[in-house]
């Protein structure tokens, strides 16, 4: 047998080796992906599509839900108060001079106290916060956080809606979506089941039939009817939190969403244009011209 045949057999026997293994893992694949969380509901969100637009009542409220319960445990590094009063923004005033000078970013940053140090006595004291300030931590540090809440850290909400599959629609559907453990899951102390988180239950399943879908979460259902209270007519319910502070954490992950859209439209219209005069010019320029 010369080398060539050798080779060519080799390389045969590799491909049929790796075509069984596909074949297994897409056999034994659907064991693995037991127990995986539902599919996100939809929140009906104003800011998706290509054309959506955020609704700034919806970011107010969502501020106010996240200020009032989700900042007790959650922070968001990564957002000023400024950032509140930018064009497209939970409290966006065309009058304001700047981001900086909203009378409404104003008021709201000065009911925070913010930690800071004497300029005088270099002692360390808390003050009204201002528009140039980061959104307060709840905790100092991870270490502390994890210790006030068994163990986890509340994770970071400045960009949660671009790190979780759904966005804005996976927070809405946690938020909202607790449950009653069914009946032979076993829930360890200090978890709660949630068919909308990611996880695993077959370990920890005694019942019959298939484990069923979700995973534990350290936090507990943080939204109950009427714990906020709004300025306007919606409903006061915790499908209306959830759908709220949702919209707001993703409009804080993506503030420019709103203008990347209106770009990307105005692109699209100049090429479209520009294609038409392109095209007009070759039918003019090569008229009566065989080619």
């Amino acid at each position: 047998m010369t080398t060539l045949n050798k080779n060519v057999l080799s390389m045969r026997k590799t491909l049929v080796t790796l075509v069984a293994a596909v074949g297994m893992l897409a056999v034994t694949s659907p064991a693995l992906a037991s127990g995986g969380a539902h599919h996100p509901r939809s929140g009906g969100f104003s800011f998706e599509g290509p054309f959506g637009t955020f609704d700034q009542g919806q970011l107010q409220r969502g501020y106010k839900v996240y200020r009032e319960v989700c900042a007790a445990c959650h922070s968001m590094n990564l957002m000023h108060f400024r950032n509140l009063g930018e064009a497209g923004g939970p409290f966006y005033d065309p009058h304001a001079a700047s981001p900086a000078e909203n009378r409404y970013v104003k008021a709201l940053a000065a009911q925070i106290q913010v930690p800071d140090i004497d300029t005088e006595t270099g002692e360390s004291i808390m003050r009204d916060a201002t528009p140039a300030d980061a959104f307060p931590a709840p905790y100092p540090n991870a270490t502390a956080a994890a210790a006030g809440n068994g163990g986890a850290a509340p994770p970071d909400l400045s960009v949660m809606a671009k790190a979780r599959h759904g966005g804005a629609n996976y927070i809405y559907s946690l938020l909202s979506g607790y449950e009653e453990a069914p009946a032979g899951l076993q829930i360890r102390p200090g978890q709660n089941y949630n068919p909308y988180m990611a996880g695993d239950m077959t370990p920890f399943w005694n019942g019959e039939g298939h484990a069923p879908a979700g995973g534990f979460i350290a936090m507990p259902p943080p939204l109950s009817a009427g714990m906020v209270t709004y300025d306007d007519d919606a409903p006061e319910t915790v499908d209306q939190y959830a759908k709220d502070v949702g919209a707001f954490i993703a409009w804080a992950s993506d503030p420019r969403a709103t203008e990347r859209k209106q770009a990307g439209l105005g692109v699209m219209i100049f090429l479209f244009l520009f294609a038409g005069l392109t095209y007009a010019s070759y039918r003019r320029i090569w008229k009566g011209v065989a080619h």
